[in-house]
Order: structure tokens, then sequence, then C-alpha cells
């Protein structure tokens, strides 16, 4: 099967221009099909007070209540995703920029209230959510998608989407046609071994490594998430998934040293 690439970008590097520009000079030197999805949310917050819309997080997660799924939907599917479109576009990648609602691509169900009322928030149930047909059919006419986390309903109500979980079911999804890598891309050079030491990274992060990080406190609550995405990820047909530095995005893609690979087995 032909190779595809597939790249979540987020963190601190979607709000620093000079660090986004010098991914994307990158990301479109990547060779073959490829697919991007990225974030945006200090930028969300940031116009939302603008505005006067404080914004509501609960353990990290975005609350989105009605007034917050319009910034998300204007920052997310407008000006994050176009400045990125545009900018590849300048760099002679044919990018088109995509919500989950455009083409049908992806669809999720209104996350339910429990303990707490997330608002507009979508939970994409899985593989058969995603209309793989007419991605698949962008990325042989030769378009690179750029996907903002925003996903749909069905009955006309969009959905703020964690930008991982859309990443990490987009490949486990387009594994189907594909031989799919995925590489999830921040301003960290990899998993880290001390938090705070940057040049620690673990090379190769295993099922039985990752258990005994968690049992000796070195992993941070904000990586638990993307690294059991990783993992699930594999177990469900996606080739190879690495974890690392921007800046290392075509290193990563081309099999080089670089980044955390993650692995069932060593």
């Amino acid at each position: 099967m032909q190779k595809l690439t597939i790249v979540k970008i987020g963190g601190n590097v979607i709000d620093d221009p000079r660090l986004l520009h010098r991914f994307l000079v990158d990301f479109a030197a990547v060779t073959g099909p490829k697919l991007l999805v990225h974030g945006g949310g200090k930028i969300a917050s940031a116009i939302g007070q603008r505005l006067g819309i404080e914004p509501k997080l609960v353990d990290g997660r975005r609350v989105t209540d009605a007034e917050t799924l319009e910034v998300v939907t204007m920052v997310y599917g407008g000006l994050v995703n176009k400045n990125i479109v545009a900018q590849l576009q300048a760099l002679g990648n044919n990018a088109i920029g995509l919500t989950g609602a455009d083409a049908n691509i992806i669809k999720a169900e209104k996350r339910p209230v429990k303990t707490i009322d997330y608002g507009f928030v979508g939970d994409v149930k899985g593989p058969e959510s995603i209309n793989v047909q007419a991605l698949d059919a962008m990325l042989q006419a030769g378009f690179t998608p750029v996907v903002a986390p925003l996903t749909h309903d069905g009955n006309g109500s969009l959905l703020n989407t964690n930008a991982d979980t859309v990443a990490s079911v987009l490949a486990v999804a387009l594994a189907q046609k594909y031989t799919v890598q995925l590489l999830y891309c921040f301003e960290k050079k990899g998993v880290l071994e001390d938090a705070a030491d940057d040049e620690s990274v673990v090379e190769l992060l295993t099922p039985d490594k990752y258990k005994v990080m968690q049992e000796k406190g070195q992993v941070f609550a904000g990586m638990l998430p993307k690294l059991d995405n990783a993992f699930a990820t594999l177990r469900s047909g996606v080739s190879v998934v690495k974890i690392g530095q921007s800046e290392d995005v075509l290193a990563m893609a081309e099999g080089k040293s670089a980044g955390t690979t993650i692995a069932l087995e060593v």
C-alpha cells in the first residue's frame, strides 16, 4: 500500500509564527500523500478574551458553550486553518482546509453529560465515523488536507473535538487504504525521561517502558492521553507512531533518528 504521513501539530508551535513557518517549510518537503491536523487552543482563548468570553477549562479540557463554539469555529476553522493553508500554497503544497463537516469527513456525537457538562464537545466513536472515500479522493488528486479540530453531528451542529483524537482516528481509518505513519509534533524533542532535561529523550517507548515511567511518575498528565492514543492506534493497524519536536518533522517522516518512536514491542 502507498505510504501516508499524518502529522498533528499543536502546542506552542501554532502560537509562534516563526516556529509555525519553519515547521510548514519542513512539512511541505515531506514526500508522498500527507495530511495535517492542527490545534489552536491558546489563540482561541486569547481571541475569546478580546471578545469578553473567558475560557472555561476543567482538568485542561475546554468547556464549549454556545459562545465558545462560535469562537473556536472562527479560530480553528478560519484564522488558524486558512493561515496554514495559505502558507502551504506559498510553499508549493496544494493544501485544502477542512473541518469534519466538509465532505462529511468526521462525524461525532455530543459528549453526554456526566459529572461535567462539556457543552458542544464531540466524541468520535471510531474509524467508521470517517469518510475514507472522500479523503482518499482528495489525497489521490494531489491535495494536502489540513484538518481543523471541529467535527459535526450530522444534524447541523458543529462540535469542538480534541485534535490528538482527530489525528489518531483519521490514522486508523485511513490505514484501511494506506501504510500510515502518524507523527505528533510539539515543542519538546519527544517523550522525556526527565521533564527538566530536554535532552533526555526516550528513543523507543514500549508498553513495558511506559508502565515503568508511569510508576516512577515520569509521565505528566497532559502526555497520558497522547501516549494512550498512540498505543491504541498501533493496535488498530497504524504502522508507525512518533512523537517529537516540530523542527524534526522531516527527519521523523523520513525514518531518521529523531523523536520518540512508540512501539508495541522491541
